[in-house]
């Protein structure tokens, strides 16, 4: 608990090398500093994760988003919701992390661009495409491919498709 108050009365410089020992301490940092960019970049280079100890206004910052996800791609989920529905964001993350799917817009979901990328990776994510892309026949092919149980979450007229059926 001291060590954390000593933290919160850090300068720009020493927070610095706070954080770039190790990202998390971010935490610690006063409101300011966690609204600081440079400092949040510096902590982000050291631990990605340290995106969830930013500011909010950090948090919609494309940048920092980008360059978080970059890392560790399940930090989409401290975006802002305008950045959860930046094509751009998602679909960096869906590449090598299909569950971001789960936090995308709306608009996303319904995004076969986005939803081929997080499927490709993640067969099972298909349960979080909207209704439509559910029943489009070669994601559904892909999302089988890559785990069977999607298949559960195809629609009721692909589950009765023979050529869908002889995938499983």
């Amino acid at each position: 608990m001291e060590e954390e108050t000593q933290l919160e009365n850090l300068d720009k410089q020493q927070a610095i090398k706070v954080v770039q020992e190790k990202g998390k301490n971010l935490e610690f940092l006063s409101d300011n500093l966690q609204d600081d960019k440079e400092v949040v970049m510096e902590a982000l280079k050291q631990d990605a994760e340290a995106l969830e100890f930013a500011s909010d206004r950090l948090k919609d910052d494309k940048e920092i988003i980008m360059f978080a996800t970059k890392k560790s791609p399940w930090t989409a989920y401290y975006a802002s919701e305008r950045l959860k529905a930046d094509k751009e964001v998602i679909l960096e993350s869906v590449k090598s992390y299909g569950q971001t799917l789960y936090y995308a817009s709306q608009e996303l979901r319904d995004d076969e661009e986005v939803v081929r990328a997080a499927i490709t990776n993640k067969g099972l994510i298909i349960k979080y495409a909207s209704l439509r892309l559910r029943d489009n026949k070669e994601l559904a092919t892909i999302a089988i491919k890559q785990n069977k149980e999607a298949y559960h979450f195809l629609s009721e007229r692909l589950k009765k498709d023979e050529e869908i059926k002889q995938l499983l």
